[in-house]
């Protein structure tokens, strides 16, 4: 039997699978069993107002859905990436070569970076965190998956404090998280960024919201601005076995579009 757990060299050919991203335009090789990037990073990387040139850091990257997907909507940029797990980080370096786009993907924890990393500053930040605080609900059966989706023991602090330390001045760290971990969010952000912008995400016009974007700018004051939901589906219900997003989401997902936040 095939293991689809990671390792350090990576995860075997047969525990893989190629996906589609931006209607074909970014291709990701990820483990058929464990954590699979669906549409959270996609909405992440397009929420992130980088422009040709500059540089951007993505923590807890995976096999770098979110970096990618960023670096084709605007090419020319300087992409980086930290993630825990060497399996995953070996398979996003792979993902880097396979939609020719230079990437430095760095192996390593949140709560302990690397000196190479420790020592650098990014005009972007962003991040996927783990969406459970630690001993919360029951853990994933793969291992994989579990540490993708459950905090460490420094938390979702610890991500967004690196992510403040590795930025420069008036930079943006941009998040996307369950809704009811946005208090933690703000308290994390009290003090150190604002003009902190708010989208929610909701399943359909009207449901409430399951997802939040934040983003924030280091050092700046400027209050926050809660955004009118984006719904994600068309419709009051799904009725048939067929796409149905929005046109708001479908023009995010399928062709690449940004996510107009402001500021």
């Amino acid at each position: 039997m095939t293991s689809s757990f990671p390792t350090e060299a990576g995860f075997a050919e047969a525990a893989l699978t190629e996906d589609g991203f931006l209607g074909g335009r970014v291709r990701l090789l990820q483990p058929r069993h464990g954590y699979r990037a669906a549409t959270d990073p996609v909405f992440l990387a397009a929420a992130v107002p980088a422009r040709a040139g500059e540089s951007v850091l993505d923590l807890g990257c995976g096999a770098g859905a979110a970096l990618f997907c960023l670096g084709v909507r605007v090419p020319g940029l300087r992409l980086a990436g930290l993630e825990q797990q060497p399996g995953y980080a070996a398979l996003a370096r792979r993902n880097a070569v396979l939609n020719g786009l230079p990437a430095e993907i760095l192996a390593g924890d949140v709560a302990a970076p690397p000196a190479a990393l420790r020592a650098r500053s990014f005009d972007h930040v962003l991040s996927n965190p783990p969406f459970f605080a630690a001993g919360s609900g029951t853990a994933a059966a793969d291992a994989g998956r579990a540490r993708a989706h459950g905090e460490g023991p420094a938390g979702l602090d610890a991500f967004i404090d690196l992510g403040l330390r590795r930025l420069r001045p008036g930079g943006s760290l941009t998040l996307i998280h369950r809704t009811e971990r946005l208090g933690d969010i703000l308290a994390a952000l009290a003090g150190r960024a604002g003009d902190i912008r708010v989208l929610p995400l909701a399943p359909r016009a009207g449901r409430p919201a399951g997802r939040v974007i934040v983003r924030a700018r280091k050092g700046r004051a400027t209050p926050l601005t809660l955004l009118p939901p984006l719904p994600v589906h068309a419709g009051a219900r799904h009725a048939a076995d067929a796409p149905d997003y929005s046109d708001a989401a479908a023009a995010v997902l399928a062709r690449g579009a940004a996510l107009a936040l402001g500021g």
